[in-house]
């Protein structure tokens, strides 16, 4: 068989017309027989271009409402059929079936109808079928008939046909197949997802991937697979790494927990948060949060809740950054932050954040529901005789929702709504515990009074012993072990007050 083909007949069934114009005026140039149905044919007759209505071919019309145009044996033998195969070639003309050489789809907008909050009727009558079925022959045919399965490729094809005079190669008709395949497996994964409900599966599809420079070390590889765009507007800077990814993501769900609040800073570096304040200002919360760690800060994100402004920008220009993320720039603020010609500038989009977190694991892959509790003063209860007092509640909240977003095993010190220190990521609780006070006095932060969050419960009075020497005077943990009457007992001798919130917060 040729792998040449010249197309001498096509068959064009879409849902959207964008961009289909100049493709049927080129078909049209080249003599090529154009069949379809519905609102298609409409379309092209509209151009003044002729068409061959699917019912002359079929002998049938469209029935049940329009849910049936195209399933037919002489359409799908016309697409199915193997040019190089006698005993097809003998079959089409037994029951005069017109060969198809190109088949055009766009399909029913379903993701859309979903996503528009649609009846579930509506949503239902926007899964294609005659369309999906049609892609299907097609790109399973490829060695003799080239399937077009997306508006975007429209213009690539308008191309191909306008060089080659309507002739294409086994190479393109295959590369097409394989876009088709693509768009109806993420068709079908989008309809399953809708509607199950029970069966323990993962299904996700993303058709488009944008390729990093390189993944977590330059000897990697590294693409992102989602919507940034709609997640953000990039005002500045350069292209965002797999590392800065990474790091943006963990400050945008850190700073969901502070939406709607005061003014609230964080600086985070390698996912964790080295400084964080909430002020009256955002320049004053800037400012506090940098005093948390300012050596840490150098080369990290910044994530704001508030508008930046020509003082907070003033303040951040100074400090070498990767990232400077917030709902808003001022016009001053925006001209003093752009520059640094790398530094990123993203103003956030009120989007909602994805509800599954999903990583690799072994020869598969984890799944589980995003960590969505975040601890509030009706959750607490008082676990010793000391209660705490309301500015040290305020601080354990403060504390505990920095502490969720933190590596395990993990420490966080506050006071004032301002991030102390914390330890992350160790090995043993005490060790983080040690890190935290380290850290805190390395930057001149006088524990007395600080509050202590942990994200796990704490199985020996060890943790709360030293930090109870090192200044701190109220402790929020999850409580659960068998052991806790032991943490408590020493907090009650020393005059400590320890909430318990009943809810872990691991984050490996």
């Amino acid at each position: 068989m040729s792998t040449a083909i010249k197309a001498k007949a096509a068959l064009i069934s879409v849902f959207s017309k964008e961009g289909l114009e100049p493709l049927i005026k080129k078909f049209n140039e080249l003599g090529i027989t154009l069949y379809s149905t519905g609102g298609t044919e409409k379309f092209i007759q509209d151009l003044g271009v002729p068409v061959v209505p699917v019912e002359e071919v079929t002998s049938y019309p469209s029935i049940l409402g329009g849910r049936v145009k195209t399933l037919h044996p002489k359409i799908f033998g016309g697409i199915l059929n193997r040019q190089d195969h006698e005993g097809d070639i003998s079959e089409m003309a037994e029951y005069n079936i017109p060969q198809l050489d190109i088949v055009i789809v766009d399909l029913y907008p379903f993701e859309k109808t979903v996503a528009s909050g649609a009846s579930e009727q509506d949503i239902v009558e926007k899964i294609d079928i005659g369309g999906i079925s049609l892609i299907r022959a097609a790109a399973k045919n490829f060695k003799d008939t080239l399937c077009v399965s997306s508006v975007d490729d429209y213009k690539e094809v308008l191309e191909l046909v306008s060089a080659n005079e309507g002739t294409t190669t086994l190479t393109d008709r295959k590369r097409f197949a394989a876009k088709a395949f693509n768009v109806s497996s993420h068709y079908d994964t989008a309809i399953f997802n809708y509607f199950n409900e029970e069966e323990v599966v993962y299904k996700a599809s993303y058709t488009e991937g944008k390729t990093l420079r390189y993944g977590e070390n330059p000897h990697q590889k590294g693409t992102f697979f989602g919507d940034f765009n709609a997640m953000f507007d990039q005002l500045h800077g350069k292209e965002l790494s797999y590392n800065n990814l990474l790091d943006v993501d963990a400050a945008v769900n850190l700073m969901a927990e502070f939406k709607d609040e005061n003014p609230t800073f964080a600086i985070l570096k390698h996912n964790n948060a080295c400084g964080l304040a909430q002020r009256e200002t955002i320049h004053q919360a800037y400012v506090d949060a940098l005093a948390g760690d300012p050596v840490s800060a150098f080369g990290g994100i910044l994530i704001s809740n508030t508008e930046i402004d020509k003082a907070t920008a003033e303040e951040i220009h100074s400090l070498f950054c990767e990232v400077v993320i917030a709902p808003g720039f001022s016009e001053e603020a925006f001209e003093i932050l752009k520059g640094k010609k790398n530094r990123v500038l993203l103003v956030q989009k009120p989007v909602a954040l994805p509800n599954d977190q999903v990583r690799s694991c072994l020869n598969g892959i984890l799944v589980q529901d995003k960590d969505a509790i975040t601890d509030s003063l009706s959750d607490l209860s008082t676990a010793t005789d000391n209660k705490p007092t309301d500015q040290e509640l305020s601080d354990l909240i403060f504390a505990s929702k920095i502490c969720k977003h933190t590596k395990s095993n993990t420490i966080v010190f506050a006071k004032g709504n301002q991030l102390y220190a914390s330890g992350t990521g160790q090995t043993s609780r005490v060790d983080a515990l040690r890190q935290a006070i380290d850290k805190a006095v390395a930057f001149g932060f006088d524990l007395k009074g600080a509050v202590m969050a942990s994200d796990a419960f704490f199985p020996f009075p060890d943790c709360v012993e030293i930090a109870d020497k090192a200044g701190i005077t109220a402790v929020i943990q999850p409580g659960g072990s068998i052991k806790d009457q032991l943490s408590i007992d020493y907090c009650n001798a020393n005059n400590i007050a320890m909430v318990m919130t009943g809810t872990r917060h691991f984050k490996h």
